[in-house]
């Protein structure tokens, strides 16, 4: 189940990458078809990159937070739940100020901001499984191992 918690958490990490750039691509194509002619007005449909922008974002993305919240429940990890709960949460607001955003433009800024946060916050959560999925010496998972002692190993006996 760890394993699971940590593949989709990573996969919204790599959805708000795909994002980036899809409307990074719609935008600069749109803009290149405009240096060609193109008028973009109430008719404008956009283009693929603006198509995988929304379709990933408003169907792929709720749905792979609402399995990790889901999932949380039974990974087993400290923090999980936490952590599913915050992504899952941030997405839902991404979606709510992307619909805002089209009747206020300026919380399209938001919208960008809170896609570094979904980042941030699904990186995070596919950490927490990294300290449990192997044993660490003493069972503590924020333990440092302790530091060898005895003569260096250029035998000098001198302190560098």
């Amino acid at each position: 189940m760890k394993q699971t918690y940590r593949v989709i958490a990573g996969a919204i990490a790599l959805g708000v990458l795909l994002e980036a750039a899809a409307i990074a691509f719609g935008w600069f194509d749109a803009i290149s078809e405009i240096d060609k002619g193109l008028v973009i007005d109430g008719n404008y449909e956009g283009n693929a990159g603006h198509m995988l922008h929304g379709i990933v974002g408003m169907y792929l993305m709720p749905l792979l937070g609402l399995i990790l919240l889901v999932v949380s429940f039974f990974v087993g990890v400290p923090g999980a739940r936490k952590w599913g709960g915050i992504v899952f949460g941030a997405i839902l607001i991404q979606v709510v100020l992307a619909i805002t955003a089209f009747s206020v433009p300026i919380v399209g800024a938001l919208h960008g901001i809170n896609a570094l946060v979904i980042l941030g916050a699904a990186g995070r959560a596919a950490a927490l499984t990294r300290d449990t999925l192997g044993a660490r010496p003493s069972g503590d998972p924020g333990s440092v191992p302790s530091q060898r002692t005895g003569t260096s190993s250029t035998g000098s006996s001198h302190p560098a």
